[in-house]
């Protein structure tokens, strides 16, 4: 469970920081200083926060090696493995199903903009 807490976290994270970032870059000369200041401040405050959730993932990639070790003396070498492999698998596609919302989400923004449209 925390994992999938802690790899949507980075993801949200993540992607935010990313807006944040676009929209900064794509700020003309002539921005106001006042908005330019305040995505600044936003970056700061998501680069921090992503920060400290990258280190909430270390820690609990600490806490893993350490349950797998423990596993080790229970499970086979069969299950061990087929317990590492749920694991990064379960990361793997955690970040594809973001990608698949993400993208359903841009679909019907792009859908209900077209049939606003005509």
């Amino acid at each position: 469970g925390d994992l999938d807490k802690v790899v949507n976290l980075l993801l949200s994270l993540s992607g935010r920081l990313a807006r944040v970032e676009n929209v900064l870059s794509s700020l003309g000369e002539n921005a106001n200083s006042e908005e330019r200041s305040s995505l600044n401040e936003k970056r700061k405050l998501l680069a921090g926060q992503h920060e400290d959730a990258r280190e909430l993932k270390e820690n609990l990639d600490r806490r893993e090696r350490v349950v797998l070790e423990i596993l080790s003396n229970y499970l086979s070498e069969e299950q061990l493995q087929d317990y590492q492999h749920f694991v990064k698998m379960k990361s793997a596609l955690l970040i594809e199903q973001r990608e698949l919302d993400d993208k359903i989400k841009l679909g019907q923004e792009q859908l209900k903009c077209l049939m606003e449209s005509l």
